[in-house]
């Protein structure tokens, strides 16, 4: 028991942490104690303050009523997608998650419908249409190759009726990279007792650290993906027109926003198509 307990309170990254970079490993990342204090890393209340309307505007403005929440984490968007009145479904890999949203959303006065899923496979677990799919909180960069996101994208595709929408949000992984420029977690991470800031990047690896003021420290190992990348990949798998906002900006500096967020539309546009 002492064995099963450490193993959910503990990280594993073995004896070189650089070297994992495998898609399947996010869900012995997401431990038990990390998952404890993921809250204290995003903050409820700041973080709505942060972002305010924007994704309740963008899903109304597109027609939008059942969403499909597919990284859910601890369920702060799933919650204030349902107090705005929208239907949502909440999917996450991690059974930790799943339950701390669960958990999240009965004491908010919200009774989330989950589902366990990795998205490569969605659609197993996922049968249903949805007018929107949501892939928040950085979550698509957990993926480690070019195959697992496409089969991905593929899978969100699927489970979108013909006019729907995907919102995906990433980190501004092109400022990392190329000006080694610090996030400075004014809209995502907006707890005030952690530090979270990049161990090691290079064009295949974004190894991040959690630092909280008791002393815990975790890790997350993911995959920094390129801006110009992901609306490519979008656009191949078939989505037309895709709208990038940097902070819930449209106008916006490529170095400076900490997060870019994605409208991809599935509508089918036969000008659009014959003009390109």
């Amino acid at each position: 028991m002492s064995n099963v307990v450490s193993m959910k309170r503990k990280q594993d990254f073995g004896d070189d942490p650089l070297a994992v970079r495998e898609t399947s490993h996010y869900q012995k990342e997401y431990v038990e104690s990390f998952v404890d204090k993921w809250d204290a890393l995003i903050d409820w209340d700041r973080r709505a303050q942060s972002e305010g309307e924007f994704f309740i505007e963008t899903l109304r403005q597109h027609g939008a009523k059942k969403v499909l929440d597919v990284a859910t984490g601890t369920g702060f968007h799933s919650v204030m997608l349902a107090k705005a009145g929208f239907e949502v479904t909440s999917v996450d890999g991690s059974d930790e998650m799943l339950a701390k949203a669960f958990d999240n959303a009965r004491g908010r006065g919200e009774m989330l419908r989950t589902i366990h899923s990795d998205w490569r496979w969605l659609n197993r677990e996922v049968h249903d249409l949805y007018d929107a799919v949501i892939c928040l909180g950085n979550s698509f960069t957990h993926l480690h190759n070019d195959n697992d996101r496409r089969k991905s994208l593929a899978e969100f595709y699927a489970t979108l009726r013909h006019d729907g929408i995907l919102i995906l949000d990433q980190r501004n992984y092109d400022a990392l990279l190329d000006h080694q420029v610090e996030p400075t977690h004014n809209y995502y991470y907006c707890g005030e007792d952690v530090r979270a800031f990049p161990e090691h990047i290079d064009e295949s690896l974004a190894r991040f650290c959690y630092e909280f003021n008791d002393g815990a420290q975790f890790h997350l190992n993911m995959f920094p993906l390129r801006k110009a990348y992901v609306t490519r990949l979008m656009k191949e798998v078939g989505f037309q027109n895709v709208t990038t906002f940097g902070d819930f900006q449209e106008t916006f500096r490529e170095k400076e926003p900490d997060f870019f967020i994605h409208v991809a539309e599935k509508t089918y546009d036969e000008k659009k198509d014959a003009a390109s």
